[in-house]
């Protein structure tokens, strides 16, 4: 996905998301995350061990995911697990777990087909197929959707389909926003249209993660923005969504000021990382 202003019309209509970024207070937080993202990427580490930090921001990220999900595990139980097929929080960290694996490999068919990717991601932290043939698409009407921690109205199904086309659209459109803005604005409507019968809280940051990735602020995949989103807690999370669902200036700055301040607080978790490598310590 572009975020030059040159793939955007110069008509701001044509670009709510660049709109969204003028808001009081967003062009701040951007700045803070970048500044932060910049300098965990010129860590001396990074420069020969780079591949290690990202597979530890992986699994970090994946953790603080499933804690949101309601199923919020100790670092080393997660890393110390072959098996998570078991119980309900088990099989959430292993969704998360899986999630975290496929995004970085969906990035060129997101450009493109944003639902073709939302999908796939779906699909694999359902398991796949098997016998649940909700797996991978859009709920219809009259399914239930179990969504942890968010209790928001649902949209009806039939409304789904439309707001997702229109999502895909500004997607493949590009914008002149920042990337941030854009990662917060997928992540909270996917929140808002719990598309899915399921995992739709994991598939919504597995999103965001791949804006931040393929939109170039974090193209090594280092600063996982679902530390941040556990770190800062459940209800401060909550509560920020329902600044998002109230579509007011001040609620969307609040959403996408909370989400520049997760990354920021993975840039965080990936410099101690960092430390720990330069010490021997990891």
């Amino acid at each position: 996905m572009s975020t030059n202003a040159s793939s955007a019309s110069s008509d701001p209509s044509a670009d709510p998301l660049a709109v969204l970024a003028s808001l009081p207070g967003v062009a701040e937080s951007v700045d803070s995350v970048r500044k932060a993202v910049d300098r965990v990427y010129g860590h001396r580490v990074m420069r020969r061990r780079s591949t290690e930090v990202t597979s530890e921001a992986a699994l970090r990220g994946a953790r603080g995911s499933a804690a949101l999900s309601g199923a919020d595990w100790a670092l080393e139980e997660v890393r110390r697990r072959t098996d998570f097929s078991g119980d309900p929080e088990a099989r959430t960290v292993g969704a998360a777990l899986r999630l975290t694996a496929e995004a970085g490999q969906l990035l060129s068919v997101w450009r493109q087909s944003p639902l073709r990717v939302l999908a796939r991601l779906h699909l694999v932290a359902a398991g796949g197929a098997g016998e649940d043939d909700t797996a991978g698409r859009p709920r219809l009407p009259g399914e239930p959707v179990a969504e942890p921690l968010i209790e928001a109205p649902l949209p009806r199904a039939e409304e789904v389909g439309g707001r997702l086309d229109g999502l895909a659209a500004l997607l493949v459109a590009g914008s002149a926003a920042p990337t941030p803005v854009i990662a917060a604005v997928v992540h909270g409507e996917l929140l808002a249209l719990r598309p899915f019968g399921s995992y739709n809280g994991l598939v919504a940051r597995a999103a965001e993660r791949i804006v931040l990735i393929g939109g170039g602020l974090d193209p090594k995949s280092i600063c996982p923005a679902e530390v941040g989103h556990a770190e800062q807690g459940r209800a401060a999370y909550a509560a920020a969504f329902e600044g998002y669902l109230s579509g007011t200036p001040e609620g969307m700055a609040g959403w996408i000021a909370h989400c520049a301040r997760s990354a920021e607080l993975g840039v965080r978790e990936s410099t101690a990382v960092c430390e720990a490598l330069q010490r021997g310590a990891a």
